[in-house]
């Protein structure tokens, strides 16, 4: 269980990015919806709001 949890982490480390950036460029030139696809894109711009939010609280915190 450890392994598919760390091989998770790493996925969506290097392709939340990619994932966010790519998939509405891809839906605007031709791929048709994919309820999948939606919410591994929901799921990565998530990660990516946490991780501005862990940001910002590191540097308020770090002020103070």
């Amino acid at each position: 269980m450890k392994e598919l949890y760390g091989v998770g982490i790493l996925f969506f480390y290097f392709l939340k990015w990619p994932l966010v950036l790519g998939y509405p460029y891809l839906l605007l030139h031709g791929l048709h919806n994919n309820y999948i696809l939606d919410i591994l894109w929901i799921y990565c711009l998530l990660l990516i709001f946490k991780d501005f939010y862990i940001l910002l609280k590191k540097k308020k915190k770090n002020t103070n």
